[in-house]
């Protein structure tokens, strides 16, 4: 298997999507001769020309409705909006456009629509270029949410988005762009309606996704060695949600934790504990445990983001609180 960086393996995915369909331009803020605010589209512009590869003016409502247009139109457009931030300022035409014309219409009309942002702090940016904000998004009925942590998630998730007929929002954690992993070719496309078991345990389920994935399998190799086996469960999407398969490793475990970067009040690590709750009451042997950011805008100096911020050494102290120790 090949060893690549993350976004080496998002810019892999936008060139063969580009290759293989001539529907398909990518548009957004600096993506053309900039060459992408994380280096993702560097050189696109030269290979495919301004006609594919469209710098936008920062209008996120203006190139977002652009692209939702497109998409009713017969193309395939990715749009990059720069930061999880500034997709705010497109939720009208998210909400109000993208998730709701389908059924509006009576499924006459789709928006095969994806849109790609960075997500998630740990690189000192503050508070406007720093949250979590993908739990928000898969709270919208009518578009699908992937949270990719892996380098072949990075690649395939993407080509799998191009094969949807609805909107398609992906969250690029920005720490992990310059994450080195092994492509595993065989895995692609991914399966879109399945969760991933990244490390198979018997003592207590870790359940995240996104940048935390990495964390909780740091704090399961420390749990290894206090003779704690962990199991690590990738959601990698958040809607539709693969609630079964977070159910069997509960049931096998009887212990839980859920990782998320998003604010604990209102998280997406309080649905699927909700779920979890509702699906496996019983075979648990404790209430689940939650471990998010601090309630606070993400600060800007390093050692305050970190102390905001989930950490494998929170990830510990709840399992060592859920498990007695």
């Amino acid at each position: 298997m090949a060893k690549i960086t993350y976004r080496e393996a998002v810019r892999a995915g936008l060139r063969e999507a580009l290759q293989n369909n001539p529907r398909v331009f990518l548009m957004g803020e600096d993506v053309g001769k900039y060459g992408g605010t994380y280096a993702c589209s560097k050189g696109l512009l030269d290979e495919f020309g301004p006609e594919r590869i469209r710098d936008t003016p920062l209008s996120e409502s203006t190139f977002v409705g652009a692209g939702i247009g497109a998409a009713l139109g017969g193309m395939r457009p990715i749009v990059e909006v720069m930061t999880v931030n500034f997709s705010l300022l497109a939720l009208d035409q998210i909400v109000n456009n993208a998730a709701t014309i389908r059924h509006m219409s009576g499924g006459q009309f789709s928006i095969p629509l994806i849109v790609r942002m960075a997500t998630g702090a740990g690189r000192q940016v503050a508070a406007q270029h720093s949250h979590s904000l993908e739990g928000w998004y898969a709270h919208i009925p009518g578009i699908t949410v992937l949270a990719p942590a892996t380098v072949t998630d990075a690649r395939g998730m993407l080509l799998a988005a191009l094969q949807e007929p609805d909107p398609v929002f992906i969250f690029e954690h920005a720490y992990l762009y310059p994450l080195e992993g092994e492509l595993d070719e065989s895995g692609l496309p991914v399966d879109l309606t399945l969760a991933a078991i990244r490390r198979a345990g018997t003592d207590i389920s870790l359940i995240t996704f996104g940048g935390s994935l990495w964390k909780a399998l740091e704090a399961a190799d420390q749990l290894a060695h206090e003779g704690i086996s962990a199991e690590v469960v990738d959601l990698r999407i958040l809607r539709p949600l693969d609630i079964s398969t977070v159910l069997t490793s509960v049931r096998k475990t009887h212990r839980a934790v859920v990782i998320d970067e998003g604010w604990r009040t209102g998280s997406f690590a309080a649905e699927v504990s909700a779920q979890i709750m509702e699906g496996a009451f019983y075979d648990l042997d404790g209430p689940v445990g939650r471990v998010c950011s601090v309630e606070v805008p993400i600060p800007y100096p390093k050692h305050l983001e970190d102390a905001a911020l989930p950490q494998p050494e929170k990830i510990l102290q709840a399992v060592h609180s859920l498990m007695g120790r």
